[in-house]
């Protein structure tokens, strides 16, 4: 089985990665590998056409491949609450949760992770137009291997952009080299209060499969369990991991970088965050219905 990823040099991820690296989906009878296929709306897609079994990305992401949630389900969360920081150069002076920052303002996002940005900037009364704030892909990341977190680094660095709205892991690089800082970090509190339930970092099966072999859904839950509660219990199990999986710097990085992340290491998925994010994808328009939590989330006894 297939298991892709949108960004792998990363923490958002890290807990689909770790369960492959860790031997959790082995134990629960799947033999998983891992692909990177960016962005994400290219992930889902190859899980619509059958090329891979699993999505471990952005949950409201779904919709690119699969309108209306028609025929694709949650399994589970990696961790709770939108997860991508806002970072600006730090010649802008700019100072934590203010808005105004974006202003007249070159910012990097990957396709369909710039929907949050845009939304939570509107909800806290930016005009995109009016106000001048260009949102757009980081200048070179192109191509279905790109890791899109060091690529807005780096970018950011040679100010080919001004900003990036990306993962935690660019955002530590950025900040380390000195070349950015930190304006919103949406999972611990910065930002408009709904914007936390915009999306998740999930893990995602078509219908086809859950159909096909039932018994998929819990074992996937049952190893990502496995795995949040490894991580919480010996967090330098990622640096291992990371040694194997990520350049140098980045290796020694992310162990810190998922300590802080241990507390939405849960991998429940809520009826409050599916509203949530249906009322996120309505307002940006890429949902027309209301699908029932039971459309979108994999239940109790299909687990």
């Amino acid at each position: 089985m297939k298991l892709a990823v949108p960004d792998m040099i990363s923490n958002s991820y890290f807990p689909a990665i770790a369960a492959i690296e860790l031997g959790f989906f082995k134990e629960e009878g799947l033999d998983v590998e891992l692909e990177l296929i960016f962005p994400v709306d290219k992930t889902y897609a190859a899980l619509r056409d059958g090329s891979i079994d699993f999505v471990a990305g952005s949950a409201h992401s779904a919709l690119a491949a699969f309108p209306e949630w028609q025929g694709v389900k949650l399994l589970c969360a990696q961790a709770q609450g939108m997860y991508w920081f806002l970072v600006m150069h730090k010649d802008f002076g700019a100072t934590r949760g203010d808005l105004n920052a974006v202003k007249g303002r070159r910012i990097g996002a990957a396709p369909w992770v710039e929907m949050g940005l845009r939304r939570l900037l509107i909800e806290g009364g930016i005009d995109l137009a009016r106000d001048k704030v260009n949102i757009a892909p980081v200048p070179g990341a192109v191509g279905a291997t790109v890791n899109f977190g060091l690529m807005a680094a780096k970018a950011l660095e040679e100010r080919t952009i001004d900003g990036f709205w990306a993962n935690g892991m660019g955002t530590e690089v950025a900040v380390q080299r000195g070349v950015g800082t930190v304006v919103l970090d949406v999972r611990r509190g910065d930002g408009p209060k709904p914007c936390f339930n915009y999306t998740m970092a999930s893990l995602a099966a078509a219908d086809s499969l859950l159909d096909r072999a039932p018994e998929t859904a819990g074992a996937a839950v049952r190893a990502m369990a496995k795995t949040h509660a490894a991580l919480k219990a010996d967090v330098s199990l990622a640096t291992k991991i990371g040694r194997k999986v990520f350049p140098a710097m980045e290796a020694e990085l992310i162990a810190g970088l998922i300590q802080r992340d241990l507390p939405y290491f849960q991998t429940g998925i809520s009826r409050e965050f599916v509203a949530g994010m249906n009322q996120f994808a309505r307002d940006i328009g890429i949902l027309k219905g209301d699908p029932a939590y039971e459309q979108i989330v994999v239940t109790e006894g299909r687990v």
